[in-house]
């Protein structure tokens, strides 16, 4: 069982916003205090393509094959991921956490382990595969402590 002791931080990140959290408190009454915020801005889909998904030709007479269309929001949720990981490591490097529990859907959760860097990851205690993002903090607070009780 990890605890979300005093001290602990916690990111909480989708693909378009991370909450960088520090709990304030004890392990059994936390108390999340927002320490910082990024967001970025995704319109839809449609609203960045600007052109039809492009075609190759297939093997055998007059055979072509239409391409996937680009999904940009996967693209720049791993870009989000990759910013997300720097400001840890710069946070790591000036001694800001000791622990750290990270917070995200699954494909963004991977996108955040490849990019940290070897001092991040080794203070992370705890991996919750969940969008918590938009959870006010005191039932973002008993979510984490029922996660990290059932791990």
């Amino acid at each position: 069982m990890t605890e979300l002791s005093n001290g602990t931080w916690v990111l909480v990140a989708d693909g378009e916003k991370a909450l960088f959290l520090e709990n304030v408190t004890d392990a059994l009454n936390p108390n999340l205090v927002v320490r910082r915020v990024e967001e970025q801005d995704l319109p839809p889909n449609r609203a960045q393509q600007s052109d039809r998904p492009g075609r190759m030709p297939d093997p055998g007479p007059g055979q072509r094959s239409g391409l996937d269309a680009a999904d940009w929001h996967r693209l720049e949720g791993a870009r989000f991921a990759a910013d997300a990981a720097e400001i840890l490591y710069r946070l790591a490097h000036r001694g800001a956490f000791d622990r750290l529990v990270l917070v995200a859907p699954p494909r963004i959760l991977g996108e955040l382990r490849r990019h940290l860097h070897k001092e991040v990851a080794a203070r992370v205690v705890a991996e919750i595969d969940k969008d918590l993002t938009n959870h006010p903090l005191d039932k973002l607070e008993k979510v984490l402590l029922a996660e990290l009780a059932e791990g």
